[in-house]
């Protein structure tokens, strides 16, 4: 069965940018320090290879990290910065810590799931595993009701495509005094589908400009 998986990755990736080199290979796997999860049958390899596309596009997906500075990092994804995000997780990752990471300019969060079902899309699972650059900091349950903090930030991001700052405090005001400011980054992410077991998502840099580099990856053993 994982031979025919990865046949069937390897040809999805067949009509993607190949590497000049097997040196270079080697060097691009390297940089992305995932090694835990490309032994999950080499589910990465259709996602890690993508050819490069207009920097916005109709199918490009937002995606949120907000939490206050001294408390856990919330992601949120969505199709329409208007509407409810899809995806909601809070990460085994302290907003400060990952402020740190992406001083670095170098970002690459993974989370892999060791649940395996036709039932449900990837995005659709609860427990995650979570890496950070290359290491694991933890798990991770998707939420499955709203919550007051998700409502206040997305309301206050509403009209914002992309950008970064603080926000008002949220509903329990008290955090504030505990965990410090409210934090956010928006941005646009590149979607790209390895497979109904391996997703990524590639941060896009408005007009070219150069900035962090920050992916996301989702993958299913």
């Amino acid at each position: 069965m994982e031979d025919a998986a990865l046949r069937s990755l390897l040809r999805q990736s067949s009509t993607l940018k190949k590497p000049k080199s097997p040196s270079t290979c080697k060097a691009f796997f390297k940089m992305f320090k995932l090694f835990p999860l490309l032994s999950s049958g080499c589910k990465m390899v259709a996602l890690l290879g993508r050819p490069r596309k207009a920097l916005l596009t109709n199918s490009a997906t937002t995606g949120t990290f907000y939490g206050y500075r001294n408390g856990r990092v919330i992601l949120a994804i969505q199709d329409d910065p208007k509407c409810f995000p899809n995806f909601v997780i809070e990460l085994p990752l302290l907003t400060n810590a990952l402020h740190k990471e992406m001083a670095s300019g170098l970002v690459r969060i993974a989370l892999e799931s060791e649940t395996r079902t036709s039932k449900r899309k990837l995005l659709e699972e609860y427990v995650w595993a979570v890496y950070c650059n290359g290491k694991k900091t933890g798990y991770s349950i998707r939420r499955k009701q709203t919550y007051d903090d998700e409502i206040h930030v997305m309301q206050l991001l509403r009209g914002v495509s992309m950008g970064a700052g603080v926000l008002p405090a949220g509903p329990n005001e008290k955090e504030t005094l505990i965990d410090g400011e409210l934090t956010y980054l928006r941005a646009r992410f590149e979607r790209v589908v390895g497979s109904k077991d391996a997703e990524a998502f590639y941060m896009i840099n408005p007009d070219g400009t150069s900035g962090p580099d920050l992916c996301i990856f989702f993958v299913r053993q």
